[in-house]
C-alpha cells in the first residue's frame, strides 16, 4: 500500500509536499523533473549544500535572494566574486549567511568555470541510474545510495566542495536523475 496522501485538490502526492503551498507547488512542477544545463545544476548543487543541516523549505523561500544574491547562479559570474562579494553574500539577509557554504558556493564556480560548456551537465547525468521500481512508501527512498556516493567523490576529485553522498542524492532527487515520487503519487512520470 502507499503512503501518498490526498492533497487539497484530492490528487495523491507523496506526504512530505503537503505542509504548505510552497512545497505542494516545488513538488508537482520542479521535484524530480529533468534539469539540464551547467548554471541550472550549479544553482541545484548549491542550493543543496546550503540546505544540509537545515530543513528544505527554509532554502526553497530564500530561493529568489539567492538567485540575486549569486548573479543568476552564472558560473562565469560568481567565478568572479571577490573578497568585498563574500562579505556581501555574509552580510546578506536574504540567504544563508554561513561562512563554509558561500565559500564553497564560490570555489566550485571558480573550478566550474574552467570546465568546457556543458560538461558539468554531462558530468552529472553520466552518474544517473537507472530506474528502479517506484516507492510505495517513504521508508522506500534512500538518503544515499552508491551512485550518489560515487558522484560525491568524483565531484570532490575535481575540486567541488561541500558535496557529500547525501547532498548528491538530494541533487539527483531534485533534478530528476532518479523518480523518487511515491508510486501513486500525481507527479511521478509514467
Amino acid at each position: 500500500m502507499s503512503e501518498a496522501v490526498a492533497g487539497p485538490d484530492g490528487a495523491l502526492r507523496c506526504p512530505w509536499a503537503l505542509s504548505t503551498e510552497d512545497y505542494i507547488t516545488y513538488h508537482d512542477e520542479e521535484w524530480g523533473r529533468p534539469v539540464h544545463g551547467d548554471d541550472a545544476l550549479y544553482e541545484r548543487l548549491s542550493l543543496e549544500a546550503f540546505q544540509s543541516g537545515l530543513s528544505w523549505i527554509t532554502i526553497l523561500r530564500r530561493r529568489e535572494g539567492f538567485r540575486a544574491a549569486f548573479a543568476g547562479f552564472r558560473i562565469a559570474e560568481v567565478a568572479t566574486f571577490t573578497d568585498a562579494d563574500r562579505a556581501r553574500l555574509l552580510a546578506d539577509e536574504g540567504i544563508i549567511r554561513n561562512r563554509a557554504k558561500v565559500d564553497a558556493t564560490i570555489a566550485n564556480a571558480r573550478v566550474l568555470a574552467d570546465w568546457a560548456p556543458g560538461e558539468l551537465d554531462e558530468f552529472i547525468w553520466s552518474h544517473a541510474p537507472k530506474p528502479g521500481p517506484a516507492p510505495k512508501t517513504l521508508g522506500d527512498v534512500p538518503a544515499v545510495t552508491d551512485e550518489s556516493t560515487t558522484l560525491a567523490k568524483a565531484l570532490k576529485k575535481r575540486g567541488l566542495r561541500f558535496v557529500g553522498p547525501t547532498t548528491a542524492y538530494a541533487l539527483m532527487q531534485a533534478c530528476g536523475l532518479v523518480d523518487d515520487h511515491l508510486v501513486d503519487c500525481v507527479a511521478r512520470r509514467p
